[in-house]
């Protein structure tokens, strides 16, 4: 049993907990219908609702601000990333927001002189900014250090300091006695004010959206506030808080207790001595680290692209997938992504540290179908390019290249880049090595005869090759004799007769291993016989079609647990999983080769980059790991 108000009445109901809101709706809907001679533009409770909307927005677009890395990698206070115990942690931020119209509609009832507020009301500003400094500021203040007592601390704050990155919605991660005190808090001026008959709507809309503004922006992990001014108005430091000064609130946890003032901080002698000296350091932008290990991503289609940190974090946190309201919320993207590809910058959407080396996730701004459009192919590669060579000339070791960014017909799998640039520092990688190598570990181990499609790509020859070299017959689905001599000849004499050539799906009509490199139709999975399992690398993933067969996830691996600040997932992957390629890439990285990994895959490697791959605590998502694929 908790403590008294330290866990929400409404924790188990989930997203019904929103039905709380239904009253309120109703009463409005109730005004609407039979209450026609009222002013109904006034009604409290049409007041609360808009309010709690705004409030909510407010809280989200300081989320996105803070997670748009591309904007503020250089200005970020502490620097380990959101990862996703932060993330579940703050879940219901918004917990408080239903407890405080809760609040307001009892008050407005309670205090009659509420009701009839004017719309605006000048003097309620300069009443309400008094009732604040004298009375608000340094009741939080005093009551904000009683809450650091051990008693009040373990039971009702230390959630809020709970999480390691503040971010805006930390602000409204507490317990209910917290927010009950911040309502008091944030009631004072507005009551204060209209008490004494300077109250107005637009003064409870403008002081409560000050007050959150405020507080998300001591939160934000972002220092947007530039030294110049407290070094030309050095008075103006006690008036306003930073980023940086509450940060150092949540990591020292013994100065900086103000409210936004930290003039009474100074007052009770609790300034931390940092301040000032960190907030110069970080204001001015030079904070970025240089990554050691970039993954070149793409978007996938546009509804996929609202898939990031900086759009909702609560739905980057889970796999993706196309939800309902992505539907009106399509607009934004479409307008994001004409902005991007106007300034034509490739921007960093994640990082997380592994093995205490900074992994960044870099996007370029074009959508999978332009892949496949010839015209396109001269802009796409630009884009690469230049992602490329700013990787070189920062520093970075390793940048891998995702599915259609390492495309034959694009770019020969990164061949190209490192043929133009000889003298790259930066390895590139297209990864495709622990691909395969991922693949043949989901092949059963008594496996005689495999069905392979795309079998003259990439990865198609590596598997071919690989599986032939363990007296395993491989039927290759191609139109192309040349290629298919081609790939056989490159096989040892005595097993380039477990290559076979076939034209046609009915081939494999009696072999329950296909590996589909190519996309099939379900017609053409009616070839496959009853119990077949389809492993797969192709982009798009197959549909399943056939009930009575099995279907394979695209090829990739689960990143060690000691992986920090990872708070979002990659397309549909699970929590902590990542594509093959992006897999690949983190491997050479941490094992520090020297050669970039492009064009045709090196099949004497496989072997290699797998045991190096488990060695660094990767792990393969559908089966189980050895120290080689299952196939050996």
């Amino acid at each position: 049993m908790g403590a008294p108000l330290s866990t929400w009445p409404w924790e188990n109901f989930g997203v019904f907990k929103y039905v709380l809101y239904g009253p309120f709706a109703g009463k409005v809907m109730y005004d609407m219908l039979y209450e026609k001679e009222k002013d109904f533009k006034f009604s409290w409770c049409l007041c609360l609702l808009i309010l709690c909307g705004l409030r909510g927005f407010l809280y989200v677009l300081w989320s996105s601000y803070s997670n748009m890395f591309f904007l503020t990698r250089n200005r970020q206070i502490l620097k380990q990333g959101v990862d996703f115990k932060q993330v579940d942690k703050e879940w219901d931020w918004d917990n408080f927001l239903i407890l405080q119209a809760i609040v307001s509609y009892m008050a407005y009832y309670m205090f009659p002189f509420l009701q009839n507020l004017p719309l605006w009301n000048m003097k309620g500003v300069i009443a309400a900014l008094i009732f604040h400094v004298g009375i608000s500021e340094p009741l939080y203040y005093l009551v904000h250090r009683k809450f650091h007592g051990n008693y009040l601390f373990t039971n009702y704050h230390s959630l809020h300091h709970s999480s390691p990155v503040p971010q805006s919605f930390t602000a409204g991660n507490g317990t209910v006695l917290e927010h009950l005190f911040l309502s008091l808090v944030i009631g004072i001026p507005i009551l204060g004010a209209s008490f004494i008959g300077y109250g107005s709507i637009s003064l409870i809309y403008g002081y409560i959206l000050i007050f959150d503004f405020l507080r998300c922006l001591g939160h934000c992990n972002v220092e947007i506030v530039p030294y110049r001014i407290f070094k030309t108005f050095p008075f103006i430091r006690y008036l306003i808080y930073t980023p940086t000064y509450h940060s150092l609130h949540h990591t020292e946890m013994d100065s900086n207790f103000c409210l936004f003032m930290p003039l009474f901080d100074a007052l009770g002698n609790t300034v931390n001595t940092k301040s000032w000296e960190l907030h110069e350091s970080l204001s001015k932008g030079n904070c970025s680290r240089v990554p050691d290990f970039v993954f070149l991503a793409h978007i996938v289609d546009v509804t996929s692209s609202m898939h990031v940190q900086f759009g909702l974090r609560s739905f980057a946190s889970l796999p993706f997938t196309t939800r309902f309201f992505l539907i009106p919320l399509f607009p934004i993207p479409v307008i994001s992504l004409l902005a991007m590809w106007l300034w034509s910058k490739t921007f960093l959407l994640s990082f997380y540290y592994l093995k205490d080396r900074l992994h960044q996730t870099w996007v370029v701004p074009r959508c999978g179908f332009q892949y496949f459009l010839p015209f396109a192919t001269e802009g796409i590669n630009n884009h690469i390019e230049k992602a490329i060579l700013t990787a070189d000339k920062i520093g970075v070791k390793v940048i891998s290249l995702a599915a259609l960014n390492k495309n034959e017909s694009l770019n020969g799998g990164g061949k190209l880049f490192v043929d133009k640039y000889p003298n790259l520092r930066v390895r590139v990688v297209h990864g495709n090595t622990l691909t395969a190598a991922v693949i043949l570990d989901e092949i059963p181990k008594d496996a005689k005869e495999v069905f392979l499609t795309g079998a003259t790509s990439k990865l198609g020859r590596a598997i071919a090759l690989y599986l032939c070299r363990n007296k395993v017959k491989v039927l290759m689905l191609t139109l192309s004799t040349d290629r298919f001599k081609k790939i056989q000849k490159e096989a040892p004499q005595q097993y380039q007769s477990y290559l076979v050539q076939v034209t046609k799906y009915q081939a494999a009509q009696h072999c329950k291993t296909w590996i589909v490199g190519k996309w099939i139709t379900p017609r053409e999975q009616n070839w496959a016989p009853r119990g077949t399992h389809f492993h797969q690398f192709v982009v798009p993933p197959i549909f399943g079609f056939r009930r009575d067969c099995t279907y394979g996830d695209l090829a990739a691996m689960r990143l060690p647990e000691d992986v920090e600040g990872l708070g979002c997932c990659e397309y549909t992957m699970d929590r902590g999983v990542v594509h093959a390629c992006h897999a690949g890439g983190v491997v050479h990285s941490l094992e520090g080769w020297t050669h970039h990994e492009v064009g045709a895959i090196d099949v004497d490697r496989i072997d290699v980059v797998w045991k190096a791959a488990l060695k660094h605590g990767l792990t393969p998502v559908s089966s189980g790991s050895t120290a080689k694929p299952n196939i050996i």
